[in-house]
C-alpha cells in the first residue's frame, strides 16, 4: 500500500475501519460480540462452563451492554487451563504460539491462526502509521525476540507498512548504537528504560544521538512510563515519542496507540472491546474514571477472551479527536492494580514516585524502590535514583540539597515519609527487557 512521506507526522492506514462512525461501529461491535460469544461456548469448554454456571446463553447477547452478564477471565484462567484449554481451534490450525515469562507460575500461552497473524500486522501497521511510519523508513527494533510478544509484533507490522526492519532484539546495546548510526535507523522501537540504556551507552562513547543519528520517531510501550520519560527519550534522541499498548493475552502489541495528537491512546475497538471497572466491585465505570482496563476480543480466532481483566489502571474517554480516528481513547497506564504497594496503610504506585523524581533536573530515569520491614517495626520506604553527570560532578553538598528536597515532594505526593538516597551513576542495575523498579524485602522477611 503506498503512503506519502510524513516526515514525522502521522496519517491513518485503514480509514474505513479507523474513521467508522460510533453508529456503524456499534453494529460491528455487537454482530462481532455475539458471534464471538458463540465461538466461545461452542468451541471452549471452559467458557461453555462459565456461561452455564451464570445461566448465560449466547443468545441473551443482545447488545454491547448485555456483556456485563458475561463472566471476567484473569491470568489464573491461562494457568488451570495450561498450555492450550482457553484455545477455540485444534492446534493444526495454530500458526505460531507465545507465552508470558511465567515468572510468577506457568506461563500464560496464547495461539494465533493465520487470521489472528493477519489482524496482529494490520494493527500494528496501524500503530506505526500514527507516527509516520512509511516504506521509506529503516525501522531498528530494541523490542525483544522469541515467545515475548513484542520484537516480532512489531516486526510483522513495520514489514507490512514496507520499512526497512532491523530485528536487533534486546541487548548488545553498543552494537545497537553502532547499527543505528551505520544503517541509518529513521525508526525505533522497544521500553522506554532499554532505550535510555541505548541513550547511555551513546553517551559513553561521546556520541551525541541528536546530531549523529537518522532517527526521527519511536514507539516505546511493555510498561508504565511517565511524561518525564517522555522527555528524556525526545531530548536525547531528538524524536518524537509514542506511547504503544498491549499485552500477550488480548494480542501482543498494537491494542492501542497514541496518534500525533498524544492525548491518549486510541483502541483498536473494532477488534478489541473496552471497559473500565471498579477493580473491588467489578461494576463499570463511566468515562473519565480510572479503574482496571478490561478487553474482550471480537476477532481472535485462536483465542475468543472474554472480559479479561488486565490489572492496568486506566480511564476511557469518548471525544472527538482531531487526528479524525473515531474510536476511544485510554489514558497513559497509571500503573498495575497488582503493583501497588501498601506502605503503612497507604496506597503507593510505583509510577507516583517517578513522575516527582523526573520532575527534578539533576536526576536520570534510573531508579529503584525498596520496602522493608524489620521484625516487630513499621514498614520503610526508601527510593534509591541516579545522578547525572552534572550533578554528580558538583558533589556532596549539591546532592543533599536535592535529597532533601525530593525527600519532602514525595512526602507531599504519597502522604509518607520516604528515605531517598542519591547514587552516582551507573550504581544501579540496567535490564534489556522491562526494568524491575520495585525490591519488596517484606516478601523475604515475613
Amino acid at each position: 500500500m503506498d503512503r506519502p512521506a510524513t516526515k514525522g507526522r502521522g496519517y491513518i492506514w485503514n480509514p474505513q475501519a479507523e474513521t467508522m462512525p460510533r453508529a456503524e461501529l456499534t453494529a460491528l461491535q455487537t454482530r462481532r460480540l455475539q458471534q464471538q460469544i458463540t465461538r466461545a461456548y461452542e468451541q471452549v469448554p471452559f467458557y461453555r462452563q462459565a456461561l452455564e454456571e451464570r445461566g448465560v446463553h449466547p443468545r441473551d447477547i443482545q447488545t454491547l451492554d448485555d456483556i456485563e452478564c458475561l463472566p471476567f477471565t484473569v491470568k489464573e484462567d491461562f494457568r488451570t487451563t495450561y498450555p492450550y484449554g482457553l484455545f477455540a481451534v485444534p492446534l493444526k490450525d495454530i500458526v505460531r504460539l507465545h507465552a508470558s515469562s511465567g515468572t510468577t507460575g506457568k506461563p500464560v500461552v496464547c495461539g494465533y491462526t493465520h487470521a489472528d497473524m493477519a489482524m496482529w500486522g494490520e494493527v500494528m501497521a496501524r500503530t506505526f502509521a500514527a507516527g509516520g511510519v512509511t516504506a521509506e523508513d529503516v525501522f531498528q527494533n530494541f523490542y525483544g525476540y522469541g515467545l515475548f510478544t513484542g520484537g516480532l509484533g512489531a516486526h510483522i507490522g513495520a514489514e507490512l507498512i514496507g520499512a526497512t526492519v532491523i530485528p536487533m532484539s534486546g541487548g548488545l546495546t553498543r552494537r545497537q548504537v553502532l547499527m543505528m548510526e551505520d544503517l541509518g535507523a529513521t525508526v525505533i522501537a522497544g521500553t522506554p528504560s532499554y532505550t535510555l540504556v541505548v541513550a547511555e551507552a551513546a553517551s559513553e562513547e561521546g556520541i551525541d544521538l541528536r546530531s549523529r543519528m537518522k532517527v526521527r520517531v519511536g514507539f516505546f510501550g511493555a510498561e508504565p512510563w511517565t511524561e518525564g520519560m517522555r522527555r528524556e527519550i525526545e531530548e536525547r534522541f531528538g524524536l518524537e515519542a509514542f506511547d504503544i499498548y498491549g499485552l500477550t493475552e488480548v494480542i501482543g502489541p498494537g491494542v492501542a496507540a497514541e496518534c500525533p495528537q498524544h492525548q491518549g491512546l486510541h483502541i483498536n475497538e473494532d477488534h478489541f472491546y473496552p471497559e473500565v471497572i471498579d477493580p473491588e466491585t467489578g461494576k463499570r465505570l463511566p468515562d473519565g474514571e480510572v479503574g482496571e482496563l478490561i478487553f474482550t476480543c471480537l476477532t481472535r480466532e485462536a483465542l475468543p477472551l472474554l472480559r479479561y481483566r488486565t490489572r492496568d489502571r486506566v480511564a476511557l474517554v469518548h471525544e472527538n479527536c482531531p487526528c479524525g480516528r473515531t474510536s476511544v481513547k485510554m489514558q497513559r497506564v497509571r500503573g498495575r492494580t497488582d503493583d501497588m504497594l501498601i506502605v503503612r496503610g497507604v496506597n503507593v504506585f510505583p509510577t507516583q514516585i517517578e513522575q516527582v523524581l523526573l520532575s527534578h533536573p539533576g536526576l536520570t530515569s534510573n531508579y529503584q524502590i525498596l520496602v522493608d520491614r524489620q521484625r516487630d517495626q513499621l514498614d520503610e520506604l526508601e527510593v534509591r535514583i541516579e545522578a547525572d553527570e552534572a550533578l554528580n560532578r558538583e558533589g556532596g553538598a549539591a546532592i543533599g540539597t536535592l535529597q532533601a528536597i525530593v525527600t519532602e515532594d514525595l512526602h507531599q505526593a504519597l502522604g509518607l515519609h520516604v528515605h531517598v538516597l542519591i547514587v552516582e551513576p551507573h550504581h544501579l542495575p540496567r535490564s534489556e527487557g522491562k526494568v524491575k523498579r520495585v525490591v519488596d524485602r517484606r516478601q523475604l522477611t515475613g
